[in-house]
């Protein structure tokens, strides 16, 4: 069953890690942070809201359409006169027009129907030569094959059918262009990124991770039975002692609104 973001069930599931330094140096090598106004659009439990100020940001607005994301970010968040949260949607946050010198999107696009209006929605709050940022995961990202750090590849080798799942959601580059340059946008690039999600003292503390699904939509579409059988299949191929380094596969987008 698909997960319910609005659900109390899954609180703090967006909300429990921090950005790892090999993200914060990503970002960098992209754009430089330091007194940026940043929206973080679709800003779950408000992991990256946080650390974009901890690049330099200025201000971080994170924005989510989940009540219960929201309680989580908010609760998270050590109280910053210049970090705020709102209940809204990517298409629709009620910030003022060209207040924006950043909006990044992380994990956002997939779960959306109607690209047009959020693309759109970042150009109106954009100042000029404000930019877009997009970070998800395309099919290529999704099938990198499974290995001690990249065991999200062994979801895919045990349930095939997952494939089909996300093949149906995750964006193919060529349409992510288009559309981003249909809003307006100009200087569309493309970057593929490497980041290290969670360090784990030992297999027992990913297990738990796993267990909960936790920051992990895709296994919500599988049953209880199915998923223990997969915490099996992902320890029987590790077969790791110590610390585990888990890495993600993702592709981020950066596109600008023309300056005046």
């Amino acid at each position: 069953m698909p997960i319910d973001f609005t659900s109390p069930t899954n609180r703090n599931t967006y909300a429990l890690r921090t950005a790892d330094a090999s993200w914060k140096v990503a970002m960098r090598s992209l754009i430089d942070p330091v007194g940026l106004r940043v929206a973080d659009v679709g800003c779950g439990g408000g992991i990256y809201s946080t650390s974009w100020l901890e690049l330099g940001a200025e201000s971080v607005a994170g924005i989510d359409s989940s009540p219960q994301m929201i309680e989580d970010a908010t609760a998270r968040a050590d109280e910053h006169p210049t970090l705020s949260f709102c209940v809204a949607e990517a298409a629709a946050t009620g910030l003022p027009d060209g207040t924006i010198d950043l909006v990044f999107q992380r994990a956002l696009i997939h779960h959306l129907d109607d690209l047009r209006q959020v693309f759109e929605e970042a150009w109106r709050i954009l100042a000029p030569g404000g930019r877009l940022m997009i970070q998800d995961r395309t099919m290529d990202d999704v099938l990198q094959p499974g290995s001690p750090q990249h065991f999200r590849g062994y979801f895919f080798e045990l349930y095939p059918r997952l494939v089909d799942f996300e093949a149906a959601r995750r964006p193919n580059a060529d349409s992510i262009d288009a559309a981003v340059r249909a809003a307006g946008f100009v200087d569309v690039r493309i970057a593929p990124v490497a980041e290290r999600r969670r360090a784990y003292d030992r297999f027992e503390d990913l297990a738990s991770d796993l267990k909960a699904r936790t920051g992990r939509s895709i296994l919500h579409e599988l049953s209880d039975p199915e998923l223990l059988n997969l915490v099996d299949f992902i320890d029987h191929k590790i077969g790791a002692e110590g610390t585990i380094d888990e890495i993600d596969y993702w592709t981020i987008w950066t596109a600008s609104k023309p300056a005046l």
